[in-house]
């Protein structure tokens, strides 16, 4: 376990079963479609890549950036910044995320990507954080519920770190107290941003 971490949540383990699972049921409710699946940046690149592969369709892949958070904070302004290339008109889109939380961000991609005119679309999350809800938006496809924790691993991070973790887990207060120091500074920092 990483020094900085004081709880593993989801295991490496758990975490690779879920995929396979979620993928063998996302083939299955899309088999003889036409699936573009949308993922959505930074935080759902690992998850992306195991999903995807698990998955035994023709799919489209393409992908969005999109930020509300600054470190753990949310800043309550939803921003694309990377929008997507292919056109959707009468695809089966299926935006695939790290982590739903408040409803916010995910509400707003969903809202915007129906004006592309897809013949539906539908949400896959790893995580879920229900008890953070305050806008009414479900995944279809969800990994793991969790508890109302700041999460790191697998993709998610604080302070551009720790994304690489094959776990979800919790990092120790300390690394908080910090305020992110011991983290990277990004051209992105400067502006009112990071995902909700």
């Amino acid at each position: 376990m990483h020094p900085d971490v004081s709880e593993i949540l989801v295991t490496k383990d758990q975490i690779l079963t879920r995929v396979k699972e979620l993928g063998t049921e996302i083939s299955g409710d899309y088999k003889e479609k036409k699936l573009l699946i949308v993922s959505i940046l930074k935080g759902s690149f690992i998850f992306i890549s195991d999903l995807s592969r698990a998955i035994s369709l023709d799919v489209g892949i393409d992908f969005m950036v999109v930020k509300s958070y600054i470190e753990t904070d949310s800043t309550g302004v939803v921003r694309i910044l990377h929008d997507t290339s292919i056109d959707m008109q009468g695809l089966d889109v299926l935006i695939v995320d790290d982590i739903l939380d408040s409803g916010r961000t995910l509400s707003y991609v969903m809202s915007v990507l129906r004006g592309c005119k897809p013949k539906s679309i539908e949400l896959c999350v790893l995580l879920d954080k229900p008890s953070r809800r305050v806008v009414d938006v479900g995944a279809r496809y969800t990994g793991f519920a969790i508890p109302d924790v700041f999460v790191v691993g697998y993709g998610l991070d604080y302070c551009e770190k720790y994304r690489n973790l094959p776990y979800v887990g919790t990092l120790k207060p300390e690394i908080y107290k910090s305020g992110g120091r011991t983290g990277f500074t990004t051209k992105a920092s400067i502006f009112s941003t990071e995902k909700e």
